[in-house]
């Protein structure tokens, strides 16, 4: 039987949050210059009220709350790594990361990458990045429909489509804008929801009174598990900085130090928030199921486990009360899902399809493609979620890649960019996937290609550190072989035919050059020629053809005087310090001025008129060159005219005492 108060419960729901993610994308002004920036990331104009819940939804999802409770019921408080592992990534994320890359202005996480190591590497380091997003979006719809199923007995297909279309809407219209505030009434709606409904659940007469030693909700590691527990500490920690959901904040926020700031406060949100789905986990954990109306086995079997969050809302709160519940669940996958597919899009249309397959695309141009991608992963991440049964597993995979791979990359780029080149990279690409490929994933049926140390042969598990060994070889190995190929193509003089890459090879005067940032070097490194301290302009589109100013206004002994042209000396060597669009001048200006003031004043005052309207339209086309060519510039460069022209010399007009 449909529950419709749960039923109602949803509707409105998503009500509210179409409604906050349509209000928030009128926020994007649109503008032609920016469309870029403003889609991807809000206009580097996310506040820190607004960037505080946004910052803390990066990890505060679906996955998140239903996770926790799943761990502390199943194994015990102490195997609730998360929270802690979360936090304190966006803690180091903050200090190592947050404040360089956006003071340095990147739009994604792989354009330092790419600006380093080339962009078809970026585009292969794309690939994971695509697939955690990806599979991480399907298993929390995978999750949604699940609960949903349980608790309002809605069809699992019917309650992922709908989730699926409500967040790619939103986010296909708004970008980050309506990701960020819809995140707001997300993040408040689980926080709200779930602590509504503890206090109806903790004094249910089928749970026992909990204490520290009751239900063993507590837990231990276990013998011989302690080295398993630190791998996965360390995946948690280090393998949640590499996220495009995680920087698109960052580098959304309107200050270096401010994006540092809430990567410090969001940790703190990420501990709070993740206090009621484990007094969740402790009372199902305390729970006497038999004396509920669980209709399903006990104990409960390992399948459903899963679900153990809606499974409290369902049977141990009223139905009114759980009625809030669900709307808190709801909320935390969609914070989840819109974010991910967001991310995943942007990174494609920036770092793939324009530095890779058209790098001459215009800003319209990557904002269809951005919005098509949109709908693309929202589609993928849906059919995954209705399809196949071990998405949990191969998310899992996906994040162990995320951190095996793009951890140490990029944290070597940022940090020591000097050090490395694209045959490291890809090296160490290739072996930190083959170590951890080889240590096999039971979540997927992936049988262990090599049997580390402490080996356990009756679980199948490896409880050797072999996720942190695969990463640890991946960094050793992107620094070695970029140092032997660094020593054999400028040391022992190796021929140039070899550098397959173009990592030494000086790139021709010709050749078109591609930069990730205005200011920044194009992607095809060069470290046979020295550095050069100057920096290469970003391409633009090419100057239209230059006016010359050849007349200057001048007040005559009779009232007005007439257009006189400049004498060719006094700067007229120096046309090509002035701004790409001179201000228009009417070509057949002296058709509407009389010398000598014999006109009447009726074609005077016309004349003076036209003059002034061409001046104007000057300055409006200056203006406008200028914002196109300051467009891209970091904070703290768009208001430095110097860094585009020089004030270009002139001749002082003679004082006329006479009118």
């Amino acid at each position: 039987m449909i529950n419709i108060e749960g039923i109602v419960s949803v509707v409105l729901f998503y009500i509210l949050i179409l409604a906050v993610g349509m209000w928030a994308a009128r926020k994007n002004s649109g503008g032609e210059g920016d469309q870029e920036e403003e889609v991807m990331l809000a206009g580097r104009n996310i506040g820190m009220f607004v960037g505080i819940f946004t910052m803390t939804a990066t990890w505060v999802g679906g996955g998140y709350i239903n996770g926790t409770a799943e761990v502390v019921y199943r194994d015990g408080l102490i195997w609730c790594q998360a929270p802690l592992g979360y936090a304190l990534s966006l803690v180091l994320g903050g200090i190592f990361f947050a404040h360089r890359m956006r003071k340095e202005g990147y739009v994604t996480m792989l354009d330092p990458l790419q600006e380093c190591l080339g962009g078809r590497m970026g585009g292969l380091l794309f690939i994971p990045a695509l697939c955690g997003e990806v599979f991480w979006s399907a298993g929390i719809l995978a999750a949604l429909g699940a609960t949903l199923s349980i608790i309002i007995n809605m069809q699992l297909d019917t309650a992922v489509i709908l989730s699926a279309l409500i967040a790619v809407l939103y986010t296909w219209i708004g970008g980050l804008y309506s990701v960020a505030y819809t995140d707001v009434v997300q993040l408040g709606c689980i926080f709200l929801g779930l602590v509504i409904c503890i206090p109806f659940a903790w004094v249910n007469e089928s749970v026992i009174p909990i204490t520290m030693d009751s239900q063993d909700w507590i837990g231990e590691i276990g013998e011989g598990r302690g080295w398993y527990y630190m791998d996965y500490m360390l995946l948690l920690t280090f393998g949640g900085i590499p996220w495009q959901v995680y920087f698109q904040r960052v580098l959304s926020s309107k200050s270096a130090s401010g994006a540092e700031l809430l990567s410090y406060i969001a940790a703190v949100g990420c501990v709070v928030m993740a206090v009621p789905p484990i007094l969740i986990g402790a009372i199902a954990k305390s729970t006497n199921w038999n004396e509920t109306d669980y209709p399903g086995t006990i104990p409960i079997p390992p399948e459903d486990v899963r679900m153990i969050l809606p499974m409290v809302l369902q049977y141990l709160t009223p139905s009114y009360i759980s009625f809030f519940g669900l709307g808190a669940v709801s909320a935390a996958v969609m914070s989840s899902a819109d974010s991910s597919v967001l991310s995943a899009s942007s990174m494609f249309a920036r770092n793939v399809y324009r530095l890779i397959f058209r790098q001459g695309a215009s800003e319209t141009e990557i904002m269809w493609v951005m919005r098509i991608s949109i709908f693309v992963v929202g589609a993928m991440a849906t059919s995954m979620a209705l399809t196949i049964p071990t998405i949990y597993g191969l998310w899992a995979m996906c994040s162990d890649l995320v951190y095996v791979i793009l951890f140490p990359q990029l944290l070597i780029v940022v940090h020591f960019k000097d050090w490395v080149n694209t045959y490291g990279s890809l090296v160490a690409y290739l072996l930190g996937m083959f170590v951890r490929l080889a240590g096999g994933e039971s979540l997927i049926g992936l049988p262990p290609l090599i049997k580390y140390p402490l080996f356990d042969e009756e679980s199948g598990e490896q409880m050797f550190p072999f996720r942190t060994l695969a990463m640890c070889l991946s960094m050793i190995s992107l620094l070695s072989i970029s140092a032997l190929t660094r020593y054999l193509f400028l040391v022992k003089k190796i021929s140039l035919n070899y550098d397959y890459f173009s990592c030494f090879t000086p790139i021709p005067e010709t050749e078109e050059r591609i930069p990730i940032r205005p200011d920044g070097p194009d992607y095809s490194t060069s470290d046979r020629i020295p550095r050069q301290e100057s920096v290469d302009k970003p391409i633009r589109k090419p100057d239209p053809p230059l006016r010359e100013l050849r007349r200057q206004i001048s007040f005559g002994s009779s009232g007005f005087g007439s257009i006189k042209k400049k004498g060719t000396t006094g700067g007229a060597e120096d046309h090509h310090h002035l701004p790409a669009v001179p201000p228009p001048v009417a070509e057949e200006s002296n058709s509407f001025i009389e010398d000598g003031g014999n006109g009447d004043s009726v074609r005077r005052k016309d004349s003076l008129k036209n003059i002034k309207r061409d001046i104007k339209g000057g300055v409006k086309d200056i203006k406008g060159e200028v914002m196109d060519r300051v467009k891209h510039l970091p904070d703290g460069k768009r208001g430095s005219m110097a860094s585009l022209t020089e004030k270009p010399p002139y001749t002082p007009i003679e004082k006329q005492t006479e009118f």
